[in-house]
This record gives structure tokens, C-alpha cells and sequence, in this order.
């Protein structure tokens, strides 16, 4: 499993930290199959949620700090149909009307996770700045 920092995401930390960004997170899923790379900006096709948050899929995230060092996000999914989620994300936006920018990134390896209609799927996202 490849879980990645993006470069927009090290972009959004420096925003942040000067405070000119929003701080508001949404995690998002992806179906397709590729390797994270700090150079991706998009899930491996993003797959919908069937959840309208004015026409988004994805879902408002919490955020949490584990020590000095952690950031830790959390949120849950519901699958709206049959589907095989092989990647995650977090983002700034809510989805196609308001993409934002992906922070965290991380696939599944070569696994996946196979969902029905009206699954869940709780994701904890970490990012350890050292």
C-alpha cells in the first residue's frame, strides 16, 4: 500500500499555516487501480457515494491532532451500489463542483475492498510531520 503526501497537499499545509486556506476536509474513493504518487492530484476514478451534499460525493471529514506531530482525519463512507474501492483521499473540496485540492492519497496495493449497497467504510487518515 502506497500512502502519499501530494504536492498540493504540502501546498495547502504552507496556506494553512499562513492562513489563507480553508480548513474544512472531505474524503473521497476511488475504484480504478494505479500507484500513488506525490505528483497525483486525483483518486483512481472517483466513485460516488449516492450522498448529495448539493450534488458532491464526498463526505466532511474530522480532524483531530495525536501529539505534536499527527494529524488524524476520520470519516465513513456508504456505498451507494456494488463496488470495489481501491484508493482513498482527502481533499479541501467537496467534490466535481468543488474538487479542491487532494492532501492525502493512499491505494490499496494490489487488494481492494468490496462493497454492497449500504456499506460502510470508516477511514482514518494519519499524517505525521517529521
Amino acid at each position: 500500500m502506497a500512502t502519499i503526501l501530494s504536492n498540493t497537499g504540502c501546498s495547502w499545509i504552507v496556506s494553512i499555516l499562513t492562513g489563507s486556506a480553508s480548513s474544512n476536509q472531505f474524503l473521497g474513493w476511488g475504484t480504478g487501480s494505479g500507484i500513488s504518487n506525490k505528483a497525483d492530484t486525483t483518486l483512481f476514478s472517483e466513485a460516488s457515494t449516492g450522498i448529495s451534499m448539493g450534488g458532491e460525493s464526498r463526505v466532511q471529514m474530522t480532524r483531530s491532532t495525536c501529539g505534536n506531530d499527527v494529524v488524524q482525519w476520520t470519516a465513513t463512507l456508504t456505498a451507494n451500489s456494488t463496488k470495489s474501492i481501491t484508493n482513498l483521499g482527502n481533499f479541501t473540496g467537496s467534490g466535481s463542483a468543488a474538487p479542491g485540492y487532494m492532501i492525502v492519497k493512499g491505494d490499496l496495493g494490489s487488494g481492494s475492498a468490496t462493497l454492497s449497497a449500504n456499506d460502510m467504510m470508516q477511514t482514518t487518515i494519519y499524517l505525521q510531520i517529521t
